[in-house]
């Protein structure tokens, strides 16, 4: 369940006192130890409940409570052990935690913890457990740092000459690089450690001197190359502890929303490089198909569905996600399924309907440099927007280019209190009310819709992904998809960057 009232926090800056842990294990002893027994205390409660919770990205979930016993004193106990990550003790109100460092394997899941509410960082107390140890010290140095900074810092901002600025710029880069040599040394001295990992996880690649091309000018795309090569140094894709702390998550979406290219293509190379690595463990490679599919799905850029359809076919398709019931893949497929048509750059699915005489229309029989589609209810709000904003562009630019509207009546008969009201005569009312004679207004009787239910062909709301109104697509002169599901003002932005062959880096938001 989820916790209430406790808000998830980072690991303060990483720095600690370094304490040698190798030879701290009684060996023979923990060897025989099962399950996790972890004994705690929270001064000065003496009744009521404390709780045992873990991250699971930025939220927090409790896996144990327990009853305060004589003295203030409580045992979490299980059979099994737990999952690696951190943990955090959270008192009987819920208003203060400490963190833990909890590794894989029951060996290292039997110590004791003493906190302390009036000084949190330098009053918690671990037994039995040299890691945490390690840890504590290292947020009691990281403690101390900030309050040596802090004060710097306000004194920067309020520096009124240059060399002023200078010296406490240089003190305050000074402590920083205290901090990172020491968890540097950290990493050094116990390389297999969690708290290692935890810091490789945190840190930011440090770029070199730029390098010169071979004209002698520097190389202006080394920081950005050098940088995302480096940014997952030292972290394991196919370690499930990451995704028990907070700070795995914020760094894959950093990674995604700053490094990554947003194009399809790119994205696709990243996301199959992770899974791929995360193969050697289940829960990893779970996390990593389930976030991406989720992230994809709909996603915030135009044509980045691209990437779900790879996800689609590489993983569900090949029976590799075992973890999920028919039902649960049920919303999946029929996503993919809704896609598949109306990808980017592919040939826009052919549409044969009737025009407003009941003549049979062909999208592909509409010449024209470009053709937009647009798929409409004249008695949806949006639409009533929308379109004659559509109309608006279409006359005072469009028109004279040669551009045609294909407009797509979505339903002939509506459902009102029980009743079936026959929709067409409305939907000409509209078209004829609002001048919208110059489209090609086509429309889909109930008998045609039967029919492609009875052999079982796929409608065009399927084929082009429509769920809500307006739907706008955008074909080129051989009716490729160009752009969907499109604002009118993106549908002309479009059309400028194709008439003056402009390319842009930034993706098109929906």
């Amino acid at each position: 369940m989820y916790i209430s009232g406790v808000k998830p926090s980072k690991i303060q800056l990483f720095s600690g006192a370094i304490c040698l842990w190798a030879a701290c294990w009684p060996g023979a002893t923990l060897l025989a130890q099962q399950g996790y027994e972890i004994r705690a205390a929270f001064t000065p409660y003496t009744k009521g409940y404390v709780y045992l919770a873990h991250y699971f990205g930025k939220s927090i979930y409790v896996k144990d409570s327990v009853s305060l016993g004589p003295g203030g004193s409580a045992v979490f106990k299980g059979d099994e052990p737990l999952q690696g990550g951190i943990y955090m003790l959270v008192n009987p109100t819920k208003s203060q935690m400490v963190e833990m460092l909890v590794d894989s394997g029951s060996a290292r899941q039997h110590f004791g913890i003493e906190a302390d509410s009036s000084d949190l960082v330098h009053g918690t107390r671990f037994t039995g457990s040299p890691d945490n140890q390690v840890f504590a010290a290292y947020q009691a140095y990281a403690a101390d740092q900030f309050q040596k900074i802090k004060p710097l810092q306000t004194a920067l901002a309020s520096a009124k000459t240059k060399a002023d600025s200078t010296t406490l710029i240089e003190q305050i880069q000074h402590l920083n690089k205290a901090t990172s040599d020491y968890r540097a040394g950290l990493i050094r001295q116990h390389p297999t450690s969690f708290l290692a990992t935890l810091f490789a996880l945190m840190q930011e690649p440090s770029i070199p001197p730029t390098p010169k091309l071979a004209n002698g000018r520097p190389d202006s795309l080394f920081a950005y190359r050098y940088y995302k090569t480096h940014y997952w140094d030292g972290v394991s894709f196919s370690d499930e502890r990451l995704l028990f702390t907070p700070i795995f998550e914020p760094k894959l979406n950093d990674y995604f929303g700053r490094l990554v290219s947003p194009e399809v293509d790119s994205i696709k190379e990243e996301v199959n490089h992770m899974i791929l690595y995360s193969r050697a463990d289940k829960t990893m490679f779970k996390y990593f198909i389930t976030t991406f599919t989720n992230n994809y799905a709909n996603p915030k850029y135009m044509g980045q569905d691209g990437v779900f359809l790879d996800l689609f076919e590489k993983y569900y398709q090949t029976g590799q996600v075992d973890w999920l019931t028919d039902v649960q893949k049920r919303p999946i497929y029929d996503r993919a399924y809704s896609i598949m048509a109306n990808q980017l750059g592919e040939p826009a699915a052919d549409i044969q309907l009737l025009d407003s005489s009941d003549r049979k229309v062909s999208l592909y029989g509409v010449q024209a440099p470009f053709t937009v589609i647009c798929f409409w209810d004249p008695d949806c709000g949006h639409c009533q927007k929308e379109v004659p904003q559509l109309d608006s562009i279409y006359l005072a630019k469009w028109k004279n280019m040669g551009i045609k509207v294909f407009a797509v009546l979505i339903d002939t008969v509506k459902t009102d209190v029980g009743k079936i009201v026959p929709e067409k005569a409305h939907w000409l009312n509209y078209i004829n009310e609002h001048h919208l004679g110059d489209w090609v207004n086509v429309y889909q009787t109930p008998a045609m819709k039967q029919d492609d239910i009875d052999a079982k062909r796929a409608g065009f709301r399927q084929l082009y992904d429509v769920y809500q109104t307006p739907t706008i697509y955008l074909l080129d002169d051989q009716k490729k998809i160009i752009g969907k599901k499109l604002s009118v003002e993106q549908v002309d932005e479009l059309i400028q960057r194709r008439l003056h062959k402009t390319t842009s880096t930034n993706p098109v938001t929906r």
